[in-house]
C-alpha cells in the first residue's frame, strides 16, 4: 500500500488571530518535513495525545491514489491551505497545526489500517478529512473506540449522522438532502416525470439510491429505470442498457468522476442524452476536466459556495489562502470543502485556549449552536432545523457545467439551461 506523510510546518511569529489573512509562506510536500529550529513558547503542555507544547497533529486517510485520488487530493490540499493559514500567524494558543495523510485509495481495508496506524503509531489528535462512505463506515468504529474525534468527512452517508456517534462532527448536508434536492428541481422546474437511478454498488451508492427513492416515493414516484456498477471501476456498459431500456428524462447518479464521466461519454455518444444530474461526491472539477466538451448541461448539486465567487466571504479567504500554498491551484469544490473542513477543526482548537482535550474539542463544535466561518454558518443541535446534532450545514446548491467547460451556479432549473 502506497503512503503518503505530509507534515506542515511553519516557523513561529507573534500569536495572532488566523483570520487576519495569509502572508508570506511556503507550501507542503509528500514527504516528511523537517521542523526549522523552533523558540521558545509557553509550557502549556498537555496530556492529550497529539497535543504538544507547539503543535497539535491531526490524521488523514484519504484515496491520494487510484480512481478516486483527486478527492482525496482536494480534500488535503483545502486542510493544508488552512492549517497553513494559521500557522504564518503563530498557530493556535502557539500551537502550529500538522497534517499527517495517508492513502487508502477508497479501499475500507485499507481505510481501517490507515486509522489504526495513525492513531496507535502516530498518536494523532484527531482524524480529518477521510474521503467516502465505505471507507469511513469501516474507519469509524476504530475511531469510535479509540475516542478520537472524526472531523468532516467528505461523505454524506446517513449513518454518519446517527445521534449514537459521540465523536463524528459531519460538515456538510447529507446524500438525502442532496436527492431531495435534484428531485423537487427536476419535477419542479423542469416537469420531468421519468427519472431513472445510476449508483455505485456499495455503501455509498446505496446511500445515494436509498434518498432518491425516498425522494422520489414522496411524490408518488418511481425510477423507471435503475443502473449500478462494482466501486473503483468503469465497468458501466450493462447500467447504460438498463438506464436506455427506461427511456428516462433524467439520470440521478450517485458515483466518482471516472465512471459517471464514462457513462455519460458513452451515453452521448450512442444518442441517449437526458437531464444528467449528479452529487457533490463525484468530483466537480475532475468529471468537468474528463468530460471536456461532451460535459456541458450536466447538473451537479454542491454542498459548498461557489468557490470562484471572491464576493463571498469564506471563498475570498480560501482563495487566498489556496494561492499562498500553490500558485498553480484550481479552485474547486472540493478542496473549498477541505479548507472549511480545516476551518472547522481551528476554531474548536481556539475555544479550548490552552488546555486541548478532544473532549473540549468535541463539546467546542457540537455544543455550539452556530459557528460562523468568513459568513459560512454551520448550525449543530439547536433542533430548530432538520440538521442532527452532529451535522453543520443543510446547505444545497445546483451547478451546471457551461459550453466553456467551467461551472456557473444556478438559482433555477429551466428549459433553456439543458
Amino acid at each position: 500500500m502506497a503512503t503518503i506523510a505530509i507534515i506542515v510546518a511553519a516557523l513561529f511569529s507573534a500569536c495572532s488571530d488566523a483570520d487576519t489573512g495569509p502572508a508570506a509562506g511556503g507550501g507542503g510536500s509528500a514527504d516528511t518535513v523537517a521542523a526549522p529550529a523552533r523558540p521558545t513558547v509557553p509550557d502549556n503542555l498537555s496530556d492529550e495525545t497529539g497535543v504538544y507544547s507547539d503543535r497539535v497533529v491531526f490524521g488523514q486517510s484519504a484515496a491520494l491514489g487510484g480512481a478516486a485520488a483527486e478527492l482525496g487530493l482536494g480534500m488535503q490540499l483545502g486542510i493544508l491551505a488552512a492549517f497553513e493559514e494559521a500557522n504564518r500567524d503563530g498557530g493556535v494558543s502557539g500551537r502550529r497545526l500538522e497534517l499527517k495523510s495517508l492513502d487508502d485509495k477508497y479501499e475500507p481495508e485499507a481505510a481501517i489500517a490507515n486509522t489504526r496506524s495513525l492513531i496507535e503509531d502516530d498518536e494523532v489528535f484527531a482524524l480529518i478529512g477521510a474521503v467516502g462512505t465505505p471507507t469511513s463506515r469501516s474507519a469509524t468504529p476504530v475511531a469510535a473506540e479509540a475516542d478520537v474525534p472524526y472531523v468532516a468527512p467528505f461523505t454524506g452517508a446517513g449513518f454518519l449522522r446517527n445521534d449514537d456517534w459521540t465523536n463524528i462532527i459531519n460538515l456538510r448536508a447529507s446524500y438525502a438532502q442532496e436527492t431531495e434536492e435534484m428531485v423537487e428541481r427536476l419535477t419542479t422546474d423542469l416537469d420531468i416525470e421519468r427519472i431513472a437511478v445510476l449508483f455505485q454498488d456499495d455503501s455509498f451508492g446505496r446511500a445515494g439510491y436509498f434518498g432518491a427513492l425516498a425522494a422520489l416515493e414522496r411524490r408518488n414516484m418511481e425510477p423507471v429505470a435503475i443502473g449500478f456498477y462494482p466501486r473503483n471501476t468503469t465497468a458501466i456498459k450493462s447500467a447504460l442498457l438498463d438506464l436506455r431500456a427506461g427511456n428516462p428524462e433524467a439520470v440521478i447518479m450517485v458515483g466518482a468522476y471516472e465512471p459517471v464521466g464514462t457513462l455519460i461519454s458513452w451515453a452521448r455518444n450512442t444518442g441517449f442524452d437526458p437531464v444528467f444530474i449528479t452529487l457533490s461526491f463525484v468530483g466537480a472539477n475532475a468529471l468537468a476536466d474528463q468530460l471536456g466538451a461532451e460535459g456541458e448541461g450536466v447538473l451537479v448539486t454542491q454542498v459548498v459556495p461557489f468557490p470562484f465567487d471572491e464576493s463571498t466571504p469564506i471563498v475570498a479567504s480560501y482563495q487566498a489562502a489556496l494561492r499562498e500554498i500553490d500558485l498553480a491551484a484550481v479552485p474547486g469544490f472540493v478542496s473549498l470543502e477541505g479548507y472549511i473542513a480545516g476551518r472547522l477543526a481551528i476554531a474548536g482548537l481556539e475555544e479550548c485556549g490552552n488546555s486541548v482535550t478532544r473532549q473540549c474539542f468535541l463539546d467546542a463544535i457540537l455544543g455550539a449552536d452556530d459557528v460562523v466561518i468568513d459568513g459560512f454558518m454551520l448550525n449543530f443541535g439547536d433542533g430548530q432545523t432538520v440538521t442532527e446534532d452532529n451535522q453543520g450545514s443543510d446547505a444545497v446548491f445546483v451547478t451546471q457545467i457551461g459550453p466553456d467547460g467551467a461551472y456557473r451556479s444556478l438559482d433555477t432549473l429551466t428549459s433553456t439551461d439543458q
